[in-house]
Order: structure tokens, then sequence, then C-alpha cells
């Protein structure tokens, strides 16, 4: 570990000193308003990850490399289990290698579309001083979609069942091996993990949507601290201020507990110290949109600050201050409704929570976004957050009897069950009513 973690200190201090040159003196660099302008106007990503397909994501690669041969240079790595191909794509010349890859798990792909940006704006803006500094300082390298298999199907684990970010070990992916050989032929100074985390994961109390999670990995148990391990928390730190003027209050820090198997982990004790990036939950009707964003603003300030030198000047206690990622984040909250739940239960007055997460799904040969949701809670919910909050209060919430929206109805004798009641684990089918003063009730709102 001696000769590993002083290799991994000669390389990070060769970027700011004998690599850097002019740059000793940190240049101004970057700034995220200016990234988010930019991303606002030229954004090349598709609006839609999760129906990112590997064709695109090849043919992508491939027009961005023919178009500038001069910058880009593009490989096939390895295969998938199903015999997809999996590239790596260089851009830069300095002597800092940069190692990104994104979609290990094949239904998180927002960092994918979000790399397709951050290649878009290196190459329209390749004449401007910041860009030309971060291909003369880095050389960076990109392999979105490492699982293409896990991708086709939207599923987290490849075509063997197995999770690839647990496979760094045994090996036994083909997935991996690749990621494995390329970090062995570069030897990165630093890696990024991309991920997407669970709809479910909040930070803050009241609990806020986790939109982005960062991590310094650890190496060890002990969570020991070197020269890369420092490097990614200033990482982390960079690009937590980065994000805060488009996310205050929703960016939080991922459990940095040692994993064995993990790819991160093992990288970062190999001499690849590892950011990890976890996309989450952001609470408006359009998610994937303001997602790439910060992902695009959180890249490209990360390499700007490494090829600057800007990153030493971070405090790491930006990043270790951040809040701890929690789970139980609700996708809706009905709020101090009436529950009549359709059982022949007399009504009281409860909170009902909706957990709730994408799939694709193949509907007569079109992939298509669907949200999956369940009844999670039913009681007195006001410690919970959720993406959107329903106020019931004087409304009445029941079984949805297929009413139509802003219908005039008499309720049903519910003595017996309803036809679907409303019952946790089960997907919601509810009616939320308010009362017209004559007995009867109108139809406000549906959630089916």
């Amino acid at each position: 570990m001696r000769c590993r973690n002083r290799l991994v200190s000669l390389c990070v201090a060769g970027v700011f000193t004998a690599g850097a040159g002019a740059f000793q003196v940190p240049a101004q660099g970057l700034t995220p308003q200016a990234l988010a302008r930019a991303w606002d106007a030229e954004r090349v990503s598709p609006a839609t990850p999760p129906l990112i397909t590997h064709d695109e994501v090849v043919g992508r690669l491939r027009e961005v490399a023919a178009r500038r041969p001069d910058m880009f240079s593009l490989e096939q790595i390895g295969e998938s289990v199903e015999g997809r191909s999996i590239h790596h794509l260089r851009a830069g010349s300095g002597q800092t290698a940069v190692l990104l890859w994104s979609q290990m798990h094949g239904d998180e792909p927002t960092a994918t579309a979000a790399l397709f940006d951050v290649l878009h704006y290196l190459e329209t803006h390749r004449d401007d001083a910041d860009v030309r500094r971060i291909l003369s300082q880095l050389s960076l390298h990109f392999v979105p979609m490492l699982n293409p298999d896990g991708a086709e199907r939207f599923q987290r684990r490849n075509a063997q069942g197995i999770d690839i970010n647990r496979d760094a070990l045994r090996l036994q992916t083909p997935e991996g091996r690749a990621l494995k050989g390329l970090r062995d032929r570069i030897n990165p100074t630093v890696g990024f993990n991309l991920h997407n985390q669970s709809w479910g994961t909040a930070i803050g109390n009241p609990p806020r949507p986790a939109s982005i999670s960062l991590l310094s990995v650890a190496y060890d148990e002990k969570r020991s601290e070197n020269p890369g391990r420092v490097l990614t928390k200033k990482l982390c730190a960079v690009i937590r201020d980065a994000l805060e003027p488009f996310a205050s209050g929703q960016i939080g820090r991922y459990d940095d507990e040692f994993e064995v198997r993990a790819f991160g982990d093992n990288l970062t004790l190999w001499g690849t110290p590892v950011v990890l990036i976890e996309t989450g939950p952001w609470p408006s009707e359009e998610v994937d949109p303001p997602l790439i964003r910060l992902n695009f603003v959180a890249i490209l300030s990360a390499l700007d600050a490494l090829a600057t030198g800007r990153v030493e000047k971070a405090d790491p206690r930006r990043y270790e201050e951040l809040p701890m990622n929690e789970s139980g984040l609700l996708y809706i909250l009905l709020k101090n409704g009436t529950v009549i739940n359709g059982a022949g239960i007399q009504p009281f007055v409860a909170d009902i929570g909706i957990a709730g997460n994408r799939r694709v799904r193949v509907n007569d040969g079109r992939r298509e976004v669907q949200v999956s949701t369940n009844v999670s809670d039913i009681g007195d919910l006001r410690t919970s957050g959720a993406l959107r909050v329903i106020d019931a209060s004087g409304l009445t919430i029941v079984p949805d009897e297929d009413y139509e929206m802003g219908a005039s109805i008499d309720l049903p004798d519910w003595k017996t069950k309803a036809r679907a009641p409303i019952v946790i684990g089960q997907p919601p089918r509810i009616a939320v009513l308010r009362p017209t003063g004559d007995g009867r009730y109108r139809v406000e709102l549906l959630l089916r």
C-alpha cells in the first residue's frame, strides 16, 4: 500500500506543479453559471435518458470521433455477455488521465446523457481558453454505457444476473474485465463513477430530494485518508459548490463504508481514487433535463478544477459537512385527508404515502417509460418528505371506481370491500373528492 499511495501522491502533485506549467497559480476557469447557460442553449442529450439504447450510444460516439478525428479517438475495449460492444472515447493530450464511466448499472442512465453534452461542449468550445486548458492538461477517457445488456432490459444487473459493481475481485463479467483492463492500461489519476440512486433517497429534516449525492470512495475498512482520497474529497467540494446555486438543499453525501467487492473501492485501492456521483430524484413534472444539467455542470466543473489547479484550494470540509443520504422519500404524499379505504372500516383522518420508481416497458415494439407506484404507508406521515405533496385537508380519499375527473358522484356503500381498496403494498387506485354540500362529492384528483 505504501508504494501505491506514494504513486498517487506523486501523480496528483504533478497536476499542479510540473504538469501545470503556467497554471501553478490557479486560473479562474469555468463558472457554473456559464456552464448552465451553455447547456441551456446547446444541449444535445435526449430528453428521456431511460430510452437511450446501445445503438444510439455507439452511433453518437462514432459521429463524434468521425467529425473531429484530430480531437477524439474511439476504440472498442470489450463486449457484453450478449455481444454488445463497449467503447472507450479519448480526448485531450495532458499527462493527467481521468476516467469517467457511466451506466455500470443498466437502469441508471442520466450521466450517459450528460456525457453526450460534455463531449459536445468540448467540441464546440475547443478554441476557448478554458477548454484548451482542459484538453492540454488532462487526458479524458469516457466509457458510456458499460452495461449495455442491462440497459437493453432497463435493469441493474448484466445478462448473467451479476451486479458488475460487485465484480471487481472475481472479474466474472466481461464488462468488469473491460473496465479493469482499461484502468490498468491508462492508470488514471482519478476516476468518476457515475450512477443513479433511488427516487426514495432524501436528505435533511424535513426530508428533501437527494438530487445529487457525492462520495469520496474509501479504499479500506478504516476509511483511511491518503493523498488520493484528499483529492477526491476536494473534487466533491468543488462539485458541491458548483451545484448549490441550482439545487440548494438537495445535495447529499453517500455512505463511505468500504465495500470490498466494489469497483470504486478497489480502483481507489489500486491507485485510482474515485469520485462517485449518484443522481437521484428531482421535484418537478419534468425530471430528466434538470438532472442532466446538474451532471453536466458537475463533471465540467471538476475537470476544470483539475486543469486549472483550483482543486487544491477546495476545502474538503465542504464535502464532509454534506448531510448523509437517507431512504424513505415518497413519490406522492396525500396529507390530512378523510380516508374511506373501501374495506368496510369507518372513515379516519390520515396521510397516504405513495412510493414510485421508473421502469421501461416495450409496448408494440416501442420502448416507453412508466412510473411504477404502490401505497407504501398510511397514517401520520408528517415527518416524511415527497416529490409531490398534496394537501387533502377537508377532502375525502376513497378507492377509485373508474370515476372521471370533475364528475359529481354519490359515495357507494362500502360495507363490503371495494373492487380495489386502499391497501399498503398495492398499486394506488385513489380518488380525492370534495364535498359539494348536497351530500354529493366532486372528483378533484385521480391517482392510478
